[in-house]
């Protein structure tokens, strides 16, 4: 079959529905006139400045994909069928033990099927791993500190059982994760142990290494920079190995990946996608060509909010989706309830549920890499790749020169600053925390998790504002009718209780002396918002602020331009305005 006839074997679309670039262009052009995101007069080529994105890494995101050549075929997800159902149980100090090994025995017994076990030498894995069948279940140790001492725990535990390990378990050593955390721990010594479990391991057919790039993640680093700082890790741990005496392909035989997955879908695909890709060029240079890349990818901690924590469950859907298109081999899909603590039994059964959903009923694991072939992820994968080897060689020439990670640590804070600057200006809105809050929800209450304790969660600044509500609300002096003031007054209630501040509405008011009389009777608070219509702004916006300052108040803000009344005011809400900044300053003004 020649090139022309395989092309045509392949389209999807009858003639008459296909249909040019300019003409998508063409049409999309239009809707955006009608939004007045265009003008007359703009080119309709300028539809791809106005709808791409870019990320935090300085990628493009387009609407659309195009058909590129320059793609690279190579290193595609292969995994074709379930992924393995990867559970979290904590034995760490202060976690209770017994009630960790019942959440686990419970998950096994609805369908998880292997465990990710977070350990320190104080964990009584006996306790924790009682009637858990090891050469059943795989158990994949998380233990930073102390991971030899785990490792030899685990295997005092199953020697006195008398049965193996599953061939996927993993002894989980990650020192350099733990040298990123800021953990206690001397390099060549962490090293030293490294090289001590994988001989360990080898010698009872399981893996000896994680390269956790959540470490990166959790500290706030970005999808190139996680990307970057696990091939640093992975060249890091195979040169070790190797220099140890194993071969290159033993050596990454023992390595298992842990990566993040957000709630942003398509880089979610595409950051596991290129991920594959660039391990796979590490190994094709190292010489162990062949050896499967296998990954355990987990939804991203940072990005769950302990308020309105049911909104997490869409995250972690997403997030399960996403890394199960993307090729993971495992998948943690973890608790909505994560954020407020060590999570219940119903949020672990809604999380190990979500991979079944998938699986079961969606199908997604039926077929190997079903985003292959997507121009806009296949163009993502490649230039996530590319930024992302760049990442890799700065970090390990950092690490070459002096061992010294205070430089990534420092690109990671400028990223995670970036990232903090949209969420305050809700350019990157977190439902439930940032837009749409309740101040009269109630949290679950759950005992406290050590693990969260590594994270920068995402939107941290307004759950400390939520964590101290303001005693004190602020009068939202709604002017005119209902129909009148309910747009801007449902706008400045959801942004005053991002701050955790509540309101007191005036409710429908003719003129300012109605306003003022509504104002005293709900006690003359310090701080007053104008909520209403630019017509009713300009009616008697200006006498209802007089009359406001006049009554006592002290700071009156206006919901919408500053310039929308014909009066002084003290500050201002309208969109894009920096919503932290703005919360702070009224806090401090209704103290």
């Amino acid at each position: 079959m020649n090139d022309a006839a395989r092309a045509d074997s392949l389209r999807l679309a009858q003639p008459a529905d296909a249909h040019s670039q300019a003409e998508w262009e063409a049409a999309t052009a239009a809707v955006l006139r009608k939004s007045g995101r265009l003008t007359a007069d703009d080119a309709d080529s300028l539809v791809w400045d106005k709808l791409t994105r870019t990320s935090l890494d300085g990628l493009r995101i387009a609407p659309l994909g195009l058909p590129d050549t320059s793609i690279a075929d190579a290193a595609r997800p292969t995994r074709s069928g379930a992924w393995d159902i990867r559970s979290l149980v904590s034995g760490l100090s202060g976690v209770d033990a017994k009630a960790a090994n019942e959440a686990a025995l419970v998950d096994l017994d609805g369908g998880v099927s292997s465990l990710w076990v977070a350990a320190d030498e104080t964990t009584d894995l006996a306790v924790l791993l009682d009637k858990v069948l090891l050469d059943l279940a795989p158990i994949v140790l998380d233990a930073p500190i102390g991971a030899v001492k785990v490792a030899q725990n685990l295997l005092a535990l199953i020697a006195e059982r008398g049965a193996g390990l599953h061939a996927a378990t993993n002894l989980g050593a990650d020192p350099m994760g733990a040298l990123l955390r800021d953990l206690p721990l001397a390099p060549d010594e962490a090293f030293a142990e490294l090289v001590d479990l994988a001989r360990l391991a080898q010698g009872i057919g399981v893996r000896a290494i994680v390269v956790d790039a959540t470490a990166a993640h959790d500290l706030g680093a970005s999808d190139v920079q996680e990307l970057g700082w696990s091939i640093a890790v992975g060249v890091a741990y195979l040169r070790a190995l190797t220099e140890a005496g194993f071969s290159p392909a033993v050596a990454a035989s023992l390595i298992e990946f842990r990566f993040a997955a957000t709630d942003e879908q398509f880089p979610t695909i595409a950051k596991l996608r290129a991920a594959r890709q660039l391990w796979a060029r590490v190994l094709e240079l190292s010489g162990a060509e062949g050896v499967e890349m296998r990954i355990h990818a987990v939804s991203s901690r940072p990005m769950l909010s302990k308020y309105d924590p049911y909104v997490n469950m869409l995250r972690g859907t997403v997030a399960a989706f996403a890394a199960g298109v993307g090729g993971a081999d495992a998948v943690t899909v973890l608790p909505f309830d994560s954020a407020n603590g060590v999570p219940d039994g119903f949020g672990r059964r809604i999380a190990r549920n979500v991979s079944h959903l998938l699986i079961d009923e969606s199908h997604v694991a039926a077929v190997a890499d079903p985003a292959g072939g997507s121009f806009a992820v296949e163009q993502l994968t490649a230039d996530m790749a590319a930024a992302g080897w760049e990442a890799f060689i700065q970090i390990e020439e950092e690490w070459e020169q002096g061992r010294d990670f205070s430089p990534f640590r420092d690109r990671i804070a400028a990223v995670s600053a970036e990232r903090e600057k949209a969420i305050a200006r809700r350019k990157r809105p977190i439902t439930g925390l940032t837009e749409f809050p309740n101040l009269a929800e109630t949290l679950p209450e759950r005992p406290v998790d050590p693990l969260n304790e590594r994270v920068v969660r995402y939107g941290a600044s307004f759950e400390a504002l939520r964590d101290t509500p303001a005693a004190t609300k602020v009068f939202l002096a709604t002017l005119g009718t209902v129909a009148q003031h309910t747009a801007r007054a449902t706008f400045a209630t959801n942004l005053l209780a991002a701050g955790g501040i509540g309101v007191e509405v005036a409710g429908a008011t003719a003129d300012a002396e109605e306003l003022t009389g509504k104002y005293r009777a709900a006690g003359a608070p310090p701080v007053a918002c104008l909520a209403g219509s630019d017509k009713t702004y300009a009616e008697w916006g200006a006498a209802a602020i007089a009359a406001l300052r006049e009554a006592g108040a002290t700071h009156v803000i206006i919901a919408g331009k500053p310039d929308a009344v014909d009066a002084e005011v003290d500050d201002a809400a309208s969109m894009g305005v920096d919503a932290l900044a703005f919360l702070t300053a009224t806090r401090e003004k209704l103290s």
